[in-house]
């Protein structure tokens, strides 16, 4: 039944991909209410296959490279949907519902058949470290759009020049500003993921912290971030700055999440 549900979830995603370009090529904004309206309905239909595969499986389902892409799609596309009524931005879905249509399609190429969870994953820690980490990873990634979007409007600013859709996305210090609302929202549920998971390997393998490789690139990305965060407030980092650093981030986050997982060994791999 789940993975019914998912396939509804994409279709209407890829709607919403189809209308945001509609939008963009023909230059009609009205669209936009669709595209965000496709994209939302994707998200009620997602968190449903969530909630029925929960019941199908009695685990929460963040246990291997299918159920972690589909619900890192999933927070993706309800962060967007917090930011859009936020901050009053429309045309960011453009970029965000192709990006979560693409996301659920790669979860769909790996084994999604429910199986029995391995020792380690029987925990009252599962739901509440993963979750945490998810919802920190998402906020990043919008945060890893918002600040591509911020570097290429800041250079055809500073040309006098402007691409045929750059008046639809909104201006430097409003993007400069869901950067900071990622950040400081983000960093939060990534330390909590961190210290979460800390705890349940405590539990687990009797040690809080092994230098597990994922445990090693989750302990960089989040100083990245910190640095990061300190920067902003203490030292008053805008602009680029932050952009710069928040795309690193975001590539460490793919190197933790997905590289560790098949390029290095460790007690954290879990296909």
């Amino acid at each position: 039944m789940n993975i019914y549900l998912v396939y509804t979830a994409l279709g209407f995603y890829l709607v919403s991909t189809f209308i945001y370009a509609l939008s963009l090529a023909l230059n009609k904004t009205f669209l936009e209410k669709p595209g965000y309206y496709s994209i939302a309905t994707g998200f009620v239909v997602h968190f449903a296959s969530v909630v029925a595969r929960y019941f199908e499986a009695g685990y929460t389902p963040i246990t291997n490279i299918y159920e972690s892409l589909s619900f890192l799609s999933l927070c993706i596309a309800g962060f967007f949907i917090y930011i859009r009524r936020i901050y009053r931005v429309h045309m960011i879905g453009c970029i965000i519902a192709p990006l979560v249509s693409l996301v659920v399609i790669m979860s769909l190429n790996f084994p999604y058949e429910i199986k029995p969870l391995v020792p380690a994953l029987r925990s009252v820690w599962l739901p509440i470290h993963t979750i945490l980490s998810f919802i920190g990873n998402s906020i990043f990634i919008v945060g890893f759009i918002v600040s591509l979007l911020y570097l290429v409007v800041e250079k055809e600013i500073k040309k006098k020049r402007s691409f045929f859709f750059s008046e639809k996305f909104p201006s430097l210090s409003t993007l400069d500003r869901i950067n900071y609302r990622c950040m400081s929202l983000g960093f939060p549920f990534l330390t909590a993921g961190i210290i979460t998971g800390s705890i349940w390997a405590g539990f687990a393998w009797g040690s809080y912290w092994k230098w597990d490789p994922k445990e090693t690139w989750s302990l960089i990305t989040w100083i990245v971030y910190a640095i990061l965060f300190h920067n902003r407030l203490a030292l008053g980092w805008r602009g680029k700055r932050t952009a710069y650093m928040m795309i690193l981030g975001f590539l460490l986050i793919v190197f933790t999440f997905l590289g560790v997982n098949f390029l290095l060994k460790g007690s954290h791999t879990y296909i």
